[in-house]
C-alpha cells in the first residue's frame, strides 16, 4: 500500500511539474474563463499549507539522519504532500494573476519564486534517496527553500495588504517634519499623503490594480482602464469621487470594503481639490484665497510644529487613586501616554459641588490640566485650586467666577492657558489682575464685555500673552454653528416633562421637529421653552442664526415611562464588558451615549452576545401595563445591532407567566450613520404582579449572534 501511495504521489508531482512548465510556456495565451475564475481566487487560501509543511519537511530534511527509518519516512511524506500542495497552489496562483488589478514587480517576484518553491521541492523529492545526496546537500536544500519561502511569502503580503503592511505601525517613529504653511503645496503635502494612506496599496507599480496608478501625477492624469481619473473643475463628473460614494457593498466602491475608508474631511477635500481646476499640482495652500474652502479644508491637514514634550518634577499618582476618584461626573485621564501628569475633566451642573475638587487632594500634584466649562463655578470654588500646585491649564468658560476669583488663580506658578469665556470678566478686572500670572502665555476672553478696542488695549500691555478673541460676527466669514444641547435633567419622565434645549452662542434661534423629519429654518417649531411632552419623543433640533452656517442635527429620545417596578431580577449573565449596574440599569433615567470615544460610555449600557436578555420585574402592587419598549444603540461599524425579537410576558407570579406579545423589528438600514434608538411592542392592558421581558441578538448570515446593547427599559 505504501508503496502504491508512493508511486501515484510520484507521478501526480511529475505530471504537476510538467502541467506547470505547460502554463509557464503558454502563459501569453492563457485566457481564464469566469467559471475557473473561483479556483484562482483559493489561491490565498490554499498556499498556508504548503507553507507550513514544506517548513517542517525542510526542518526534518537539515537534520538528516539515514539511520532512522521513522525519521526518514517522515521527511519523505511531508516533503511529497508539501510539493503536491505547492503544485496545485502555483496552478491557482497562475489562474489568479490573470485577472484584473494584477501586474507590476512585486507580482514578478512572488509568482517566480513561488514557481522555485515547487521546482526545488520537486527537484529534492526526486534525489534525496541519490547517493551522492549528502547530509550537507540536504542542509544546503533544505536552507534555500525556507528562504525562498520567506522571500515568495513577503512578496505575497505585499501584494494583498501593500508594501509598508509590516512597517506602518512603526511609522510613528520616522513621520517627516511638518511643512510650513506657507510653503505647503495642496497636492504634494496635502492630497498626496490622503492617497498614500488609503489608495497606493492597490494603485502603485507593483500592483497596478485597474491598471491605475496613484503615485505621481503624471500617473494621475493618465487615469486607468476605466478612464479619466477626474475632471478638472467638475467633481460630481469625476470617476473618483464617483467610486468613493457608492454604497460600501458595490463592487466598484472605493476604497474596497474591508480597507481603511476615506473620512469626510479628506472626502471634502478631494472635491475641493478637483475643484481648483487647472492648477491641481501646483497650487500652494498659502496662495489660495483666505476663505476658499479648498485652503480651509488643507489647513486642518497640515499639522504644525509639535513643541518638546514638557518635563515634570513628580512621579505618577497610584492607579487605584485615579479609579477610587473616577465618577460618571468627573474624568481623570493621563495627559500623554506614559505621562505622570493627569487632566481632570468635571461634568454636569446639577451634580456639582466645591467637593468636588476638595477630593482630589491626593492627586495635587499631578493634576496639570483641570476644565470646569459650563459648571456653576463660583469664586469661593477656585480657593481649592490653590492647591494643585502643578497646574498649567485651567478652563473656566461659561461659569460664573469674577475678578474676585481671578485673584485666587495669581499664586499657581505654572499657569499658562486661562479661559474665562461667557463670563464677567471686564477689561478692568483682566488689565488689573494679569501681571500678577506671571506664566501666562494664552487666554480666552471671548463673548465677555470685553469690547475689541479693549482688548487692543490689552495686547499691547501683554505682548508676552495670547488672547483669543474668537469668531467676530460680522457677516462676512459664516462659521458652522455647534449642536443645540438638552439641559433636561433626565430625558426619562413619569408623566410629562418641559423640553429644555439650550445654545451656548446668544442669539441663536433653535427649529425642532417631533415627526423625524429635519428642521429647517422657517416652518418647523421655533424653541420657546414651553413645549410639554407626555408621550415618548424624539426631537430633531437645528441651531440657525444669520450671519452663521445652521448647525448639524442634534437627535434626542424622550422615553416615557409612568410605571416602575418594585424590584427586578437578571435571567441571564450580561457579558463581562457591559455590566453597567445590572438589573438596576433598566430603570435609572440615565441614558447613555454613542461611541468609544467618550470616556464614560459604557457606564450605562448592559449588553449580551452569545445569550438572551432577560429581565424579570415584580410589583408589589398589580400594575396593569400595556407596553414595552427599550433604548437600544445601533452602531454597525462595531457590530452593535437592534434586538432580533422582544417577547413580554405577564401574571400574576414567575410560575403563571403567558405570553403577551411579541414583536420582530425590521432590520436597520445598511450604511447608516451610529444612533440611539427604541422599539416597543403594544398589547391589550394586562394587570400583573411579575412581568418577564426577553430581548434576543439578532444573528449574522452564518449564525451567529451579534451584541446587542440596551440601557433603559420603559413600561406604561
Amino acid at each position: 500500500m505504501k508503496i502504491k501511495f508512493n508511486v501515484l504521489g510520484a507521478q501526480l508531482l511529475l505530471v504537476l511539474n510538467i502541467f506547470v512548465a505547460f502554463l509557464l510556456l503558454f502563459e501569453n495565451k492563457l485566457v481564464v474563463p469566469a467559471w475557473l475564475q473561483p479556483a484562482g481566487r483559493m489561491h490565498p487560501l490554499v498556499l498556508h499549507f504548503p507553507i507550513v509543511i514544506l517548513v517542517m519537511a525542510m526542518f526534518l530534511e537539515f537534520f538528516r539522519s539515514r539511520s532512522n527509518s521513522f525519521y526518514l519516512q517522515a521527511s519523505h511524506y511531508l516533503l511529497l504532500l508539501g510539493a503536491l500542495l505547492a503544485g496545485i497552489t502555483v496552478i491557482m496562483g497562475l489562474l489568479l494573476s490573470k485577472e484584473e488589478g494584477y501586474a507590476g514587480d512585486t507580482l514578478f517576484w512572488h509568482k517566480w519564486t513561488g514557481i522555485a518553491i515547487f521546482f526545488i521541492s520537486s527537484f529534492i523529492y526526486f534525489i534525496r534517496n541519490t547517493q551522492w545526496y549528502s547530509a550537507p546537500a540536504a542542509k544546503a536544500g533544505a536552507v534555500v527553500t525556507v528562504l525562498v519561502v520567506i522571500i515568495s511569502g513577503h512578496y505575497g503580503a505585499s501584494l494583498t495588504h501593500g508594501e509598508n503592511f509590516l512597517t506602518e505601525p512603526l511609522a510613528v517613529y520616522y513621520q517627516p517634519d511638518p511643512v510650513a504653511f506657507d510653503q505647503a503645496l495642496v497636492f504634494d503635502h496635502v492630497v498626496k499623503p490622503i492617497l498614500e494612506k488609503k489608495c497606493t496599496g492597490c494603485h502603485n507599480a507593483d500592483k497596478l490594480k485597474g491598471e491605475l496608478m496613484l503615485t505621481d501625477s503624471a500617473s494621475i492624469v493618465k487615469g486607468g482602464k476605466s478612464g479619466k481619473l477626474f475632471i478638472a473643475g467638475d467633481p460630481d463628473m469625476s470617476l473618483l469621487l464617483q467610486r468613493v460614494h457608492l454604497p460600501l457593498e458595490d463592487k466598484k466602491h472605493m476604497p474596497p470594503a474591508g480597507k481603511a475608508q476615506l473620512t469626510e474631511p479628506e472626502i471634502a477635500l478631494l472635491t475641493a481639490w478637483i475643484k481648483t481646476g487647472t492648477t491641481l499640482f501646483s497650487a500652494k495652500v498659502s496662495e489660495l484665497p483666505e476663505h476658499d474652502s479648498l485652503r480651509m479644508a488643507a489647513a486642518g491637514f497640515l499639522q504644525p510644529a509639535q513643541p518638546a514634550e514638557e518635563k515634570y518634577d513628580f512621579s505618577a499618582a497610584d492607579e487605584k487613586t485615579i479609579n477610587a476618584l473616577s465618577t460618571d461626573y468627573r474624568t481623570i485621564l493621563p495627559l500623554a501616554k506614559e505621562s505622570p501628569a493627569l487632566a481632570v475633566n468635571i461634568y454636569n451642573r446639577e451634580e456639582w459641588s466645591g467637593k468636588q475638587l476638595e477630593e482630589l487632594a491626593p492627586l495635587k500634584k499631578q493634576v496639570v490640566a483641570l476644565n470646569l466649562n459650563k459648571l456653576p463655578v463660583k469664586d469661593g470654588d477656585l480657593k481649592s485650586i490653590s492647591q494643585f500646585q502643578s497646574l498649567r491649564h485651567v478652563y473656566l468658560n461659561f461659569t460664573d467666577i469674577t475678578a474676585a476669583g481671578l485673584k485666587e488663580l495669581s499664586i499657581l506658578p505654572h499657569l499658562q492657558t486661562l479661559a474665562v469665556s461667557g463670563t464677567k470678566i471686564s477689561y478692568n478686572d483682566l488689565k488689573a489682575q494679569l501681571p500678577a500670572l506671571k506664566s501666562l502665555k494664552s487666554i480666552a476672553i471671548w463673548n465677555t464685555p470685553i469690547t475689541p478696542q479693549e482688548a487692543q488695549e490689552l495686547k499691547k500691555a501683554n505682548t508676552g500673552i495670547t488672547f483669543i478673541e474668537g469668531f467676530k460676527d460680522d457677516g462676512t466669514n459664516p462659521l458652522k454653528l455647534n449642536l443645540p444641547e438638552v439641559k433636561n435633567k433626565s430625558m426619562v419622565f413619569t408623566q410629562s416633562t418641559q423640553l429644555q434645549l439650550s445654545h451656548p452662542i446668544k442669539g441663536v434661534d433653535i427649529r425642532f421637529t417631533t415627526d423625524g423629519t429635519e428642521p429647517d429654518s422657517t416652518t418647523s417649531f421655533l424653541f420657546d421653552g414651553k413645549t410639554e411632552l407626555k408621550e415618548n419623543t424624539y426631537i430633531k433640533a437645528k441651531a440657525y442664526k444669520e450671519g452663521w452656517y445652521a448647525s448639524d442635527v442634534a437627535e434626542f429620545y424622550f422615553l416615557k415611562c409612568s410605571i416602575k417596578p418594585d424590584s427586578t431580577h437578571l435571567l441571564y449573565k450580561l457579558n463581562s464588558v457591559h455590566q453597567a449596574e445590572g438589573a438596576k440599569s433598566y430603570f435609572d433615567n440615565k441614558l447613555g451615549v454613542i461611541g468609544a470615544n467618550n470616556p464614560a460610555w459604557a457606564n450605562n449600557w448592559t449588553g449580551v452576545r452569545h445569550t438572551d436578555m432577560g429581565l424579570l420585574c415584580y410589583f408589589n402592587n398589580p400594575a396593569t401595563i400595556s407596553s414595552v419598549g427599550l433604548h437600544y444603540m445601533l452602531e454597525e461599524v462595531t457590530g452593535i445591532y437592534p434586538p432580533g425579537s422582544l417577547q413580554v410576558w405577564g401574571g400574576e407570579s414567575e410560575e403563571q407567566l403567558k405570553l403577551l406579545a411579541s414583536l420582530r423589528p425590521p432590520p436597520p438600514p445598511k450604511g447608516g450613520k451610529p444612533s440611539l434608538e427604541t422599539v416597543e411592542v403594544s398589547f391589550k392592558p394586562h394587570k400583573v404582579s411579575c412581568l418577564k421581558i426577553v430581548a434576543v441578538p439578532q444573528t449574522n448570515e452564518k449564525g451567529d449572534r451579534r451584541l446587542l446593547l440596551v440601557d433603559e427599559m420603559y413600561l406604561n
